[in-house]
């Protein structure tokens, strides 16, 4: 692996470094107190390429790379979680099993205007009493015939609010568990498709979560993605590719904080001098800016063979555990060196710290993920 950027990386790294400086800096904090999905933010990263970073030309995305994606995702969480994992679920949770699953009628139908950006994709696995255990999903798929009648729900769907397209997975076996779940790709304009918006978050305000709720929509039969009852084996291999993003939003957050510390540290004064004098201070900030370029390295790892066709699994999970983790102990430590003033709001590292939290739970529980090394490690 080539730890130095080719052109087309360090071109899309000041492409989204740009972006995100100019105009996600400018408006993060806003966003976070009105909870306001970035509507136009989301228009303007749509014309730099930025919904469908990995997705072929020819399918509407910019073609490039899973590094490139990282390098993406991570300068926009540097300013902005909310605005990073909405980019996040478009490109890895639904483009990409479009992509990869997708017939060439639903690549050029559903995929094309999702990459563009032209629309916007959601992804519906969770549920009330299935998150880690996706298997127990609840919602049912019946075959009509000339159609599928979808019923049930789904719970703390990011882009939900706002989204046109999304990946619904549903039991089409009952009793089967696992190997009775598909995918659908359901139009949130159907008849009997209902969202319900969610407020109340700690963090990641701006995202547009919801609950979608379905009461006999009617999906047509080509809406199916990839093989019938083969749902589950779509969303796990889905959240491989997802975990890279979230590791690297991870990494942009714990960045942004750790800018925010090391600049405050040199500016605050106490007992005469600056507190980036005192030994204390340093070795919170060496720990810190060590923790993330081991993140960083990880996650290009898992990204570098994602790109190479290699077996990822363990590499993406490894990524995003230890990401997500440094990145809540990241932000933990930048409060602490802002003292009582990073407490409150006048400062963005309690924001951080209240967005790197989730990281620790979406796309799969910290615990999840030692479950899925472990189990590479021993051979299962």
């Amino acid at each position: 692996m080539n730890v130095e950027f080719n052109q087309d990386q360090k071109l899309m790294q000041q492409s989204a470094r740009e972006f995100a400086e100019k105009f996600v800096k400018p408006v993060a904090k806003k966003l976070d107190d009105t909870q306001e999905f970035p509507v136009e933010l989301i228009q303007r990263a749509a014309e730099l390429g930025f919904m469908g970073v990995a997705i072929p030309e020819e399918y509407g995305g910019a073609g490039m790379d899973s590094l490139s994606y990282t390098i993406m995702m991570e300068e926009i969480a540097r300013y902005c979680g909310s605005t990073s994992v909405i980019l996040s679920v478009n490109n890895s949770l639904v483009c990409g099993p479009l992509l990869k699953y997708g017939t060439e009628e639903q690549k050029q139908k559903w995929l094309t205007p999702l990459a563009k950006g032209e629309k916007l994709g959601c992804y519906g696995l969770t549920e009330p009493n299935a998150g880690s255990d996706c298997a127990g999903t609840k919602t049912n798929a019946v075959d009509k015939g000339d159609h599928w009648l979808l019923n049930g729900a789904k719970i703390f769907i990011t882009n939900g609010s706002h989204a046109d397209t999304a990946l619904v997975f549903a039991n089409t076996d009952p009793g089967k568990g696992n190997k009775g779940i598909s995918c659908f790709i359901v139009d949130m304009k159907s008849p009997g498709f209902s969202v319900k918006p969610m407020h109340g978050k700690m963090g990641i305000r701006a995202s547009g979560l919801s609950e979608l709720v379905f009461e006999d929509v009617k999906v047509p039969k080509e809406n199916l993605l990839g093989e019938l009852h083969k749902g589950f084996k779509i969303a796990m291999t889905t959240l491989d590719g997802g975990r890279i993003g979230i590791a690297a939003q991870a990494i942009g957050l714990a960045r942004g904080a750790f800018e925010e510390a090391l600049q405050y540290s040199k500016e605050r004064v106490q007992f005469g001098q600056a507190i980036s004098n005192f030994q204390a201070i340093q070795f919170m900030l060496s720990d810190m800016g060590m923790k993330i370029d081991a993140a960083r390295l990880l996650t290009q790892k898992a990204a570098w063979m994602k790109d190479m066709g290699q077996n990822y699994n363990q590499q993406a999970s490894a990524a995003k555990l230890y990401a997500s983790e440094i990145a809540t102990w990241v932000t933990n430590r930048a409060i602490q060196i802002h003292g009582g003033y990073g407490y409150t709001n006048e400062y963005n590292v309690e924001r951080y710290f209240r967005d790197a939290r989730v990281c620790e739970i979406y796309e799969g529980t910290s615990e999840i993920q030692r479950l899925v090394v472990a189990a590479n490690l021993l051979g299962r």
